[in-house]
This record gives structure tokens, C-alpha cells and sequence, in this order.
């Protein structure tokens, strides 16, 4: 058997550490960083409790990263939204859908474990302070206006919309597993201007 190539190992190494990540996004997202300890994490990853800290030293500096992530994610699938193509309400629509997809709902949960648990690191509070919830309602609000503009979503204030829609998808990430997460159509019937 010839000896691994330093490649193989980079790989390697790379693939173990994302089964970290991926294992800690579960367990932090239904958790939070309180409820979370490192043995949970290599639990779910499925490897020894150890050689979690051998990529992390500590269960705050993963906490953080995974934040700082989800947050720049976030930011810039809502960004990205003004570039694609497509009616206001139909771009809502793909966030809502982008949001409630099984595979981002923990994305989206861990930034509500960062602004609403204790214990948050020192870091992460620093995101959060930088990128409250106002900052995602600021962003989104020209598209809501000019989905108003053209007829589609519901009239009113619009900062009050986006923030109700939020409170909407927030409240239905809270109740986490379990709770069967209704289709996106469920909640853009909520912002949609009635005919």
C-alpha cells in the first residue's frame, strides 16, 4: 500500500471538516450555542469527540464561522434577488422557497439562535448587532415596494409587510423539527395583494 498523497490528505482533511460544519449546523440550529456541546457535534457527525477540536479549538470560534456564513449567505441571496429576473412577487416567491427549502431552514435558524439565545460569543453578537433583522427588512424593502407598485403584493406600509413576513417565517423556524413547514405559497399568500 503506497503512503497517501499530500493531496489525498488535504481532501481528506477537507471532507472531515465540512462533516464537522455540517454536523454542527444541525445541532446549533436546534440547540443553540447554550444548549450545544462539542460531543453533541461529533455525535452527529459521526466521529470521535477529539477530533472535533483538532479542527475547532473551541465550540465558540465554530459557532462564529458558521454564523459569519450563514449571514453573508443570507445577505446575498437577498442581494442577489434584484439581479434575477422576473416580476417582484416571483422573486419573493424563489427567497421564500430558498428559505424554506429543508436543506437552508438551519441557516436561517442558526441566525435566530445568534440574535435571540444567551450565550452568544463575542463575535457572533458583533454580527448580529451589524445585520439585525432591520438590516434583511432594508434590503428587502425596495422589491416590496415595487412589487406594490406594480399590483402584486398587498398595500400599506411596506417596512410593516416585510417585517410581517419575516415574523412569519421566523415563527415557522422556530417550531423546528417535527413541524410539517408549509410550501412557500402558504406564506406569499399572506403578502399578496388580494384581486
Amino acid at each position: 500500500m503506497s503512503p497517501l498523497r499530500e493531496e489525498q490528505l488535504d481532501q481528506i482533511r477537507d471532507e472531515r471538516k465540512d462533516q464537522i460544519v455540517q454536523a454542527a449546523i444541525k445541532v446549533f440550529a436546534r440547540r443553540g450555542i447554550i444548549g450545544t456541546k462539542m460531543s453533541m457535534i461529533a455525535a452527529e457527525a459521526g466521529i470521535s469527540h477529539g477530533l472535533v477540536y483538532h479542527y475547532f479549538k473551541t465550540k465558540d470560534d465554530l459557532f462564529s464561522m458558521l454564523i459569519q456564513g450563514a449571514v453573508e449567505t443570507s445577505i446575498a441571496s437577498i442581494e442577489g434577488l434584484y439581479g434575477l429576473p422576473g416580476s417582484p412577487l416571483e422573486r419573493i416567491r424563489l427567497l421564500t422557497e430558498h428559505i424554506l427549502s429543508k436543506e437552508n431552514t438551519p441557516y436561517f435558524m442558526l441566525i435566530y439562535q445568534a440574535a435571540h439565545s444567551d450565550g452568544v460569543p463575542e463575535k457572533a453578537g458583533r454580527l448580529m448587532k451589524e445585520y439585525p433583522l432591520q438590516a434583511y427588512i432594508d434590503r428587502l424593502l425596495p422589491l416590496f415596494k415595487e412589487g406594490q407598485q406594480a399590483g402584486e403584493i398587498a398595500d400599506g406600509d411596506p417596512e410593516e409587510i416585510v417585517g410581517n413576513y419575516f415574523s412569519i417565517l421566523s415563527g415557522i423556524m422556530v417550531l423546528g423539527e417535527g413541524y410539517r413547514i408549509p410550501n412557500a405559497e402558504f406564506v406569499m399568500r399572506t403578502i399578496v395583494k388580494p384581486k
